[in-house]
Parts: C-alpha cells; sequence; structure tokens
C-alpha cells in the first residue's frame, strides 16, 4: 500500500480548506475555465491577493483538487475491499464505495475526470508540477487496485481469464462515466444509479 499524501498542516487560522470548498463549488457549478479567481476569493472572505499565499494559480488550486479527489478514491476502495475474501464480493464492494459520496465529492469527481487531460503534459511552474506528478502516481495507483482486484479473481477461478489490466480500464472507465452527467438535483437518485452499475461491473467481469 503506498504511502498516504499527508496535506501541510497550515495551522487554525489557514484558509487553505476554505479556499479549496469555494474553489470546488464553483468549479462544479460553472466550470473551471468560466470561474473567475477573484470569486472564489469573494466566497472564502478575502482579498484576491490573499489566495496567492496558499496557490500560485488558478490552476495550481484545481491540481490540488484533482490530486486530493484520487487520494480520497483510493482510499475509499481500500477501506471498502481491505478483508473482503470473495472476489465478487470485493468488486460489488469497491463499486459500491465509489458512489457512496456526498454532494460535495460529486462535484469534485466531475472536476477530475472533466481535466484529467491536464495530467498528460509537464507544468512550468514547480508547484504545480509537484501536484500534477503526484496525481499521475495517485491514477496509476487507482488503476492497480482495479486490475489486482480482477488478476485475484482470476487466480482464484472467480472470474474467467482476461487481460484484466483491459478489463479494469473499462470497468472503472464505466464507474467514472456517471460523472459527467450525473446531478443531485436529477430525477435518478445515485443508490439507483449505484446498483446499476454494480450489476453491469459483475456481468463485465465475471461472464
Amino acid at each position: 500500500m503506498a504511502t498516504r499524501i499527508v496535506e501541510p498542516e497550515a495551522g487554525p487560522r489557514s484558509k487553505r480548506a476554505a479556499i479549496l470548498a469555494a474553489a470546488v463549488d464553483c468549479f462544479g457549478e460553472t466550470g473551471f475555465e468560466a470561474t473567475k479567481w477573484s470569486t472564489v476569493a469573494e466566497r472564502v472572505g478575502i482579498g484576491q491577493t490573499a489566495l496567492y499565499h496558499y496557490f500560485e494559480s488558478k490552476t495550481h488550486c484545481l491540481l490540488t483538487i484533482m490530486r486530493l479527489e484520487l487520494q480520497r478514491s483510493h482510499d475509499k476502495f481500500t477501506e471498502a475491499t481491505e478483508g473482503v475474501e470473495d472476489p465478487t464480493e470485493a468488486l460489488r464492494a469497491a463499486v459500491r464505495a465509489a458512489y457512496d459520496v456526498s454532494d460535495q465529492e460529486v462535484l469534485q469527481m466531475r472536476i477530475l475526470h472533466n481535466h484529467m487531460d491536464l495530467l498528460s503534459g509537464t507544468r512550468k511552474s514547480k508547484r504545480e508540477e509537484a501536484e500534477r506528478v503526484e496525481a499521475r502516481k495517485l491514477v496509476q495507483l487507482v488503476e492497480r487496485n482495479w486490475t489486482n482486484l480482477l488478476v485475484r479473481g482470476m487466480s482464484m477461478g472467480a472470474f474467467p481469464l482476461r487481460d484484466a489490466q483491459l478489463l479494469g480500464s473499462g470497468v472503472l472507465g464505466l464507474i467514472v462515466s456517471v460523472w459527467r452527467w450525473y446531478r443531485p438535483s436529477g430525477p435518478t437518485p445515485l443508490s439507483e444509479v449505484g446498483e446499476l452499475i454494480e450489476g453491469a461491473c459483475v456481468r463485465m467481469v465475471a461472464t
């Protein structure tokens, strides 16, 4: 298991958490490109220049949100599947955990998956690049989590032998595709969506 990335402790007066929460709301509601950096500052109740004490740019903030969301996803997967011996039940637990989220986490995942292309190119800023590199490592870790689960199931005879990496990518792609269209205010509850995707993933893997 990879070492957890520890967030810097800035003290009780730090505005970092409030800035991140406001940015998630803004980026998730109106989009990253359409959000003005000054709007985030207004929501937090600080001057725009104060933002630069925590994040050197709007993109730096976005990359931080993406990295934190990837870490959360990894942690949820680990917690849900740890100690679950039956591969099919582990798969079901992992899918259920992916949809056991708050409305704010829905926004975080929408932001993450709308901007995955940002992780592919090197950033000129050292702080942006540091966040991008850590996020890329976490992408690989999350992908490896799902691949390893399928490999274990195949080795135990629970799943048919196939290309586990390709199959894992397909399962993960199906799960995260929901965040492009799902809205908490929509007519379909997330629990119903999760049940549908859980069944689809099991059929994809086990048949």
